[in-house]
């Protein structure tokens, strides 16, 4: 009895280490799972679609059935071989995945990308394009009913006055867009890409290039440009469509709302007074601390938006630090304790004396 007793003694610091360490991977990993995939969870299911109402007199709201759920994001800008290092490639494309698959637990009827998918699209070789479109269809995977709608970017095909037919059809194959695209969906119409003798329909127009603004000064809200970034104009066919192809493309289409990318930044603008278009940020992490995207509900004769924010990059690293900081005071408490036991029982005894 009195060996096993002094046997269980023995062994109570070796034990005792072990809990501590079991603890310290719990907490590790408990921290690790929520920052990296719980997290998603937590912010976007705060999100809900926006309520839409009829024109009738008495404004009653319009059936589920009858509602386009539309999901809007932009500018994914997924990195290639050329300028794209592996770390930064698995972190992004891990957070964007994890993003887009939560969010489609908010089932929309159609999402749209608008623009800028990959960030090499202008410079891919044919190997090195195949293995970005893998990537982007198995972190953008999506059920059977919903659709993926995917409009093309500048970076998609060649920037600016460097694109060419090849890439052109080269985008066209993966994603089955053309350059005269009319989507319609419980008698909503939905335009990308338009061209000249169009007929004008009271539609929605998204585009990769923002319409004609001399700038973002006028642009408010938490997702907006930097301030230092507000005040520079835009350069016609370049940062914006030109003046001229935006008044042309409204005059032909009067369109209810439009939608676009490129800017990385959000941004409300009213044309010709009455006609919003809403600037879709990035939904990035490497371009924005803050991305988001805008969740519709539109009907034939109405629409509704709201914006649904994902987790802040920022608070995922103070919660990290945090965590980090925590261990670190765990550790030196497990350590140091047994030493300020001893000098305590050390001085206990001296007094004593």
């Amino acid at each position: 009895m009195l060996r096993f007793s002094s046997g269980m003694v023995k062994n109570l610091p070796l034990k005792k280490r072990v809990c501590f360490l079991l603890m310290l991977v719990c907490l590790a990993c408990s921290v690790l799972i929520f920052c990296e995939f719980l997290i998603y969870y937590v912010v976007i299911f705060q999100c809900y679609w926006p309520e839409v109402k009829t024109d009738t007199l008495k404004g009653s709201r319009q059936t589920s059935a009858s509602v386009l759920k539309a999901m809007f994001l932009s500018d994914t800008h997924l990195l290639g071989e050329i300028k794209g290092h592996w770390l930064d490639k698995l972190r992004r494309e891990w957070q964007m995945e994890r993003a887009f698959q939560t969010a489609l637990l908010l089932q929309p009827d159609v999402v749209f990308i608008l623009g800028d998918v990959f960030d090499e699209g202008k410079w891919s070789r044919s190997q090195a394009w195949a293995d970005d479109v893998g990537r982007f269809q198995k972190m953008f995977r999506h059920p059977a009913e919903t659709e993926l709608v995917v409009i093309v970017g500048n970076h998609d095909i060649g920037f600016h006055y460097e694109m060419t037919t090849y890439k052109l059809k080269r985008f066209e194959k993966v994603f089955n867009f053309t350059s005269e695209m009319l989507v319609t969906r419980k008698g909503v119409k939905n335009r990308s890409i338009p061209t000249e003798g169009a007929e004008r329909w009271n539609s929605f127009l998204f585009h990769s290039q923002s319409f004609y603004r001399r700038s973002d000064s006028e642009c408010t809200g938490e997702d907006s440009a930097p301030p230092e970034e507000k005040t520079i104009p835009f350069k016609e066919k370049y940062d914006v469509l030109s003046q001229e192809a935006s008044q042309k493309l409204i005059w032909w289409f009067h369109p209810r709302l439009i939608l676009s990318g490129h800017t990385h930044s959000a941004c409300e603008i009213l044309h010709d007074g009455k006609i919003l278009e809403v600037s879709v940020p990035s939904f990035s992490w490497r371009n924005r601390n803050n991305p988001s995207f805008i969740m519709g509900s539109i009907t034939p004769t109405n629409f509704s938006l709201q914006k649904c924010f994902l987790p802040f990059e920022s608070r995922v690293f103070t919660i990290y630090c945090a965590a980090g900081a925590l261990l670190v005071v765990l550790l030196l408490a497990h350590f140091l304790m047994p030493s300020f036991y001893f000098a305590q029982r050390l001085i206990s005894k001296h007094k004593a004396v």
